[in-house]
Formats: C-alpha cells, structure tokens, sequence
C-alpha cells in the first residue's frame, strides 16, 4: 500500500489549507529567513527538541516505497535513506535518531512541533510556507505513466512509444504539461476534471494510459486499480515550476540552514541521486523513459 499522494489529500486538506493561511503569522519575515543562516552546524550546537537526539516525524502507515515494512527506523524505502543520509551529515549515528508518529495533515499546521524535522511526501507550497518552514527540496516531483498489466504500453521503453498511446489525464495538472511538452501524442489526450476520473477511464480500458505524477502511480498501482503497473517514469522536464518535497520543520527553526546544507551535502557527492535510484527507480519497478 502507498500513501496518499499530494492530489488525492488536497481535496481533504483544502479546509485545513485554509486555516493554515488564516492563522498563519502576520509577520513574513519572523523567524524563517534568519533560520536559513546557521551561526553552527556542529551537533552541540543544534537547536533540538531532545539534547543529544535528532528527532524526526513520519506518518503511520509509513508506506512503500517511501519507508519498508512500515518501519522508518530500519532506514529503508526512499525517505527512510534519506533521513538517516542526512542525520549522518548532522553529525547523528543511527541509534542517536528517534522516530515519532505525526499525521500528514496535522504536520503542516500552524505552532510548535514536538520533532525536529518531518519527512512525508510534503509538497512546498506557498500556502504550507505561511505556517512551516522547509527545508530545500530532497525530491523533485516526476510524472509517471500507469497502464494495465497485459495492456499494449506495459513494456514501453521511451517516450516516443507513448506518442501513439490514448492517454488520460486530470485538467490543470503538471502531469497535462508533461503529456503535451513531453510525450506530444499522435491524438488529443483525454482530459478529465478529476483524478479519480482519469483513474477511472484507465480501469475501464477507456484509454492506454494514466500520466500522474509519480507518487500517485505508486498509489494508483497498490490501491486504486488491480492488475495495473508502473510503465516508468518521464525524464525531468527543463524549465518551469517543479513540485518538490522538503523536509518540515516549526516555523523559524534553527535547524534549517543546516539541513539544507546537508540535502547540498548529499546531492552535490551524488548520495541523494544513488538513493533515489535504489528506492524510486530500480526497486519501484518505476525506470525512467527514454
């Protein structure tokens, strides 16, 4: 089973959306921006909730392939790795982290938290920003391409077979941008105006693909529509706006100039690309197209 992705808990989550605006502080500048610029990034010097202990925050369930075994202490499962990736440039050993539960939708709300940072497929967005602060983002959001297991596209390789493909999709998506600028199919794409929609027509053999982006096809796949399968993941689209994950922290922590050198750490050394190749390509069954 896989969590809910960002657009299937945006309708449950708009209420709170909203409340997290209206509580928000008035003051922009308060905390967030100083946070950026740590005096020390030495594990003395750390502003952590436990001396000593770098707590971290995740949903339960902690889905596949985000976590494995709905354990995040066994540091498996892209997030997993990611998170004792960078407790390890924090200066933490494994038995210095401990982990907490905290649900996805109460994580970005406003007021102190009781973690020193989350990680839990938590899209950055100007509306979250109000009431959090994040870290730089440790994932970059890709579309995948779903089919059904026996279907005429299972076995794609490139993006150029998918040209030829009837294609669903949700209106005023990423994934709709991706699908004209990427795939440029041979015939319009079928656009729907809701997700369950586009998952729908797929389901019912309608078209030969659903494009979401890829934490969706993760969902799609283990519990939306049986029988179904990953074909891969489109390459990283250049330019525009790219939906990403960062780390979450209480708004004005102190901890954030230090994890976003530590995500730098990771990604300048190539670490963070390896993990994401373990965890959201080779193991997910989700290769990227050609």
């Amino acid at each position: 089973m896989i969590r809910r992705p960002l657009v299937a808990t945006l309708a449950g989550a708009a209420a709170l959306a909203l409340a997290v605006s209206a509580c928000a502080p008035q003051d922009e500048d308060s905390g967030a921006s100083a946070s950026k610029s740590p005096a020390s990034c030495a594990k003395d010097k750390l502003p952590l909730k436990s001396p000593g202990k770098l707590t971290i925050a995740t949903d339960k369930p902690a889905f596949e392939p985000w976590f494995k075994d709905d354990d995040p202490s066994n540091g498996q499962g892209y997030e997993g790795a990611v998170a004792y990736a960078v407790a390890g440039k924090l200066g933490f050993t494994k038995d210095e982290v401990v982990w907490k539960t905290q649900s996805f939708e109460s994580s970005y709300a406003p007021g102190p938290k009781t973690f020193d940072f989350d990680i839990n497929q938590i899209s950055v967005t100007p509306a979250r920003e109000k009431a959090v602060a994040f870290s730089d983002g440790y994932y970059d959001v890709q579309q995948g391409i779903v089919t059904l297991k026996g279907g005429k596209f299972e076995n794609a390789k490139s993006v150029a077979e998918l040209g030829k493909a009837r294609i669903a999709v949700q209106v005023g998506t990423t994934s709709l941008q991706a699908v004209k600028n990427q795939i440029k199919p041979a015939d319009e794409p079928k656009i729907f105006n809701t997700q369950i929609d586009a998952v729908n027509a797929l389901k019912n053999k309608q078209v030969d693909v659903l494009v979401v982006d890829l934490p969706t096809a993760f969902y799609v796949t283990a519990a939306q529509i049986d029988d179904s399968k990953i074909v891969g993941q489109l390459p990283q689209s250049q330019g525009g706006v790219t939906e990403h994950f960062g780390l979450l922290m209480e708004r004005g922590s102190g901890l954030a100039g230090c994890l976003d050198q530590a995500i730098g750490q990771l990604k300048s050394s190539g670490e963070l690309a390896k993990i994401q190749q373990q965890w959201l390509t080779a193991s997910a069954g989700a290769p990227v197209l050609k």
